[in-house]
């Protein structure tokens, strides 16, 4: 097991499987040292998490956790490309969606339950550029999703 594995699992996670595509793309695409995932939904053994829109139906700190889970989709990803996620050195970009309600402002405190999640479990390699975006609606009437740049070795 590697050793974010182990951090993953100390912290009470475990990586799932690679999610299928829901559409006519793939999970990663890589570019030499460089892997960008595709937009990672919050799903759970292929089904979402949660529905609706945050500030509406979903709070916060809900969209937070689902934010969590969309890392953790990544990273499954990431690892199905690399073989092992002991090989990323940084993660070098987040960007995430937040399906908003019309007045809903604090897509950047959703979106730090990503980013704190990867601080937590890699420490500086886990420090990132970010984006943090509300839109009127995202696929299947996810809350949350999120997608990574990430380094990694050879």
């Amino acid at each position: 097991m590697s050793t974010i594995e182990q951090r993953l699992e100390e912290a009470g996670y475990a990586l799932p499987l690679v999610s299928k595509p829901l559409a006519a793309y793939v999970p990663t695409m890589r570019d030499g040292n460089t892997i960008y995932t595709s937009g990672q939904l919050p799903l759970v053994d292929g089904q979402l998490a949660a529905t609706g829109k945050v500030g509406e139906t979903v709070t916060v700190e809900d969209a937070q956790s689902y934010a969590r889970i969309c890392v953790l989709n990544g990273l499954a990803a990431i690892k199905a490309e690399v073989g092992d996620l002991d090989k990323i050195t940084q993660i070098t970009k987040l960007v995430g969606f937040v399906s908003s309600a019309t007045d809903f402002e604090k897509q950047h405190i959703v979106i730090n339950g990503a980013s704190e999640f990867l601080g937590e479990i890699f420490g500086e390699t886990g420090t990132h550029a970010r984006s943090a975006v509300g839109v009127a609606m995202l696929p299947m009437n996810a809350p949350v999703e999120v997608e990574m740049i990430v380094k990694v070795a050879d």
